[in-house]
């Protein structure tokens, strides 16, 4: 019985061998595969990933990326099909993107744009490069700060020194928000 188990132990040993051989060879190729261009590492190889790729509106929550590469295959090689999910619940969120060899692909793509996918009207658009530093949703000026209409506060401060005089009951905070008597 011990030596059942010391010949057991043996082929673990020589198991956990073979498998670290293998863990580094697929390390060596996966350096090897980002240094050939799979993996964009500059802002200009991202721009010309994203010349080469299209984005896909209205997409039926049911579809598959197989079935988005069948839908555009007559437009060219495809790299990659992205369906993008909410990453709380896992649900597609009703898009994707596609990436083709060529940029001359992008251009046959976009004429399948209002074309019919499981019944729905798709929407298909270049994909356009965010630039870094440029948002849509920053509205500028102060975060966080108060910011009176007209531009009188400045800073937190008033205007010229002069505080506003206030007629009658003042609030403070949240209380202008509730009634008066509150009870609870």
């Amino acid at each position: 019985e011990l030596e059942a188990i010391k010949a057991r132990v043996r082929e673990m040993e020589k198991e956990d061998e073979r498998l670290k051989e293998l863990q580094l060879e697929a390390e060596s190729r996966l350096i090897m595969s980002s240094e050939a261009g799979l993996f964009p590492k500059t802002t200009e190889e991202k721009m010309e990933v994203d010349q080469r790729s299209i984005y896909v509106g209205n997409v039926d929550y049911g579809g598959t990326a197989e079935e988005l590469e069948s839908h555009f295959n007559s437009c060219g090689q495809i790299n990659r099909v992205t369906i993008l999910c909410d990453k709380f619940s896992g649900h597609p969120k009703g898009y994707a993107y596609i990436e083709f060899e060529e940029k001359s692909s992008v251009k046959a793509a976009v004429e399948l744009d209002e074309s019919m996918f499981r019944g729905r009207v798709i929407k298909v658009l270049p994909k356009r490069t965010n630039m870094p530093g440029i948002s849509t949703t920053d509205r500028g000026g102060y975060r966080g700060r108060f910011q009176a209409r007209g531009g009188l506060a400045q800073r937190g401060g008033y205007y010229g020194g002069q505080h506003p005089r206030v007629r009658g009951r003042t609030y403070r905070g949240r209380a202008r928000l509730l009634p008066w008597y509150f009870p609870y």
